[in-house]
């Protein structure tokens, strides 16, 4: 199992430790609901240097990631991030990923931990017109600021103005004495903050810093217990569960980073666009408990006689409402807001509604 250049600063600050994705990962500190709120109210940080990091650069660079990626890259700009994903071969999703733009011949492609090597790998096969790639996804450390005073904490540490940086953007600068390092105004928690990336021998450094920073807005470690449950609260999808190789963006109302521009011929295209036009036999939707039960991954969706309509791929008793909110596939005719459904738990059918996400805002 690997560790992160931080791994020794989760122990020594009372981390419960687990595996995740090949990885020695913090799950909690002092625990998820109590995490949860530090974000939500204040501000956070989390170790995401588990994720991957693909380069991609050269006169072809912009062909390759308009080809392999679902949105349109044309609408890109210096210094600007995108939410996207890879779409396979037979109609589903390799993986959710964001795409940084440097210049037109140079990007990075950040893709999730559990799907490193085979995003790599998809890539690769991809990669038809010799465009560079380089995985730095090893040498490079991650963490995430998250929450409403996250940029006011961070701003002390760089003398250039990230306060006012618009989200989904990013910054190449000088940041707690370390040259090079990327700031970025993105993360899934929906408090908003910053992700910062950085060389690993630079980490602990930066770690330190950041942590000494924040004391005045009573900054924590946060661990990945309570980044899954901001995560689904600001109904955001997981790779895994609300989205995977057999699940078209489509389907999972991803539609919004399915561009079907002229000029943006990604892989499989046709058959995702023929989808919007003519519609899917299930939709991702999210739901909150009417009676009292918290709805868990794979839990059955049924109408009032029983019979199944869906099931659901995420959910968890919402720290912040106090209720238990989802995220379920389920067949068209079930999807409209206010829909009663319900949740099979154990052997007892709960009464739940469609409702619009996110559950959370804040």
């Amino acid at each position: 199992m690997k560790n992160t250049a931080f791994t020794e600063k989760h122990v020594e600050m009372g981390a419960k430790m687990v595996p995740f994705a090949g990885y020695n990962m913090p799950v909690q500190f002092a625990g998820i609901n109590l995490e949860h709120e530090t974000v939500r109210k204040g501000v956070g940080v989390f170790d995401v240097s588990h994720m991957g990091e693909f380069w991609v650069r050269g006169p072809k660079a912009f062909e390759f990631v308009q080809r392999v990626t679902s949105n349109n890259v044309a609408d890109l700009y210096d210094g600007k991030v995108q939410y996207s994903c890879f779409p396979n071969d037979k109609g589903g999703i390799v993986d959710d990923l964001l795409v940084y733009r440097f210049g037109d011949e140079e990007y990075l492609l950040v893709v999730n931990a559990s799907n490193i090597d085979k995003d790599w790998d998809w890539c690769n096969k991809q990669n038809i017109n010799g465009t560079e790639l380089e995985n730095a996804s090893g040498g490079t450390s991650q963490l995430a600021v998250q929450g409403s005073v996250a940029l006011k904490a961070m701003q002390k540490l760089t003398g250039e103005s990230v306060e006012d940086m618009k989200y989904y953007t990013f910054k190449v600068l000088n940041f707690a004495g370390v040259e090079n390092v990327l700031f970025s105004t993105t993360g899934y928690t929906g408090s908003g903050g910053c992700e910062i990336y950085m060389k690993n021998e630079d980490a602990v450094k930066i770690f330190e810093a950041i942590f000494k920073a924040g004391a005045e807005f009573d900054i924590k470690p946060i661990g990945l217990g309570a980044r899954d449950t901001l995560r689904l609260e600001s109904g955001f999808c997981l790779y895994g569960n609300d989205i995977d190789d057999d699940t078209s963006p489509i389907e999972a109302g991803l539609g919004w980073i399915t561009k079907f521009v002229e000029g943006n011929d990604f892989i499989n295209r046709d058959y995702h666009q023929n989808l919007k036009e003519n519609g899917v036999s299930r939709r991702l939707k999210g739901f909150k408990m009417i009676d009292k039960g918290i709805p868990r991954h794979d839990y059955e969706i049924c109408d009032v006689d029983g019979n199944k309509i869906g099931r659901v791929t995420s959910g968890t008793m919402s720290p912040m409402l106090h209720e238990g909110v989802g995220m379920a596939y389920l067949n068209t005719g079930y999807t409209k807001l206010g829909t009663e459904i319900y949740v099979r738990v154990r052997k007892k059918l709960l009464k739940a509604e469609v409702v619009k996400m996110p559950f959370y805002k804040g």
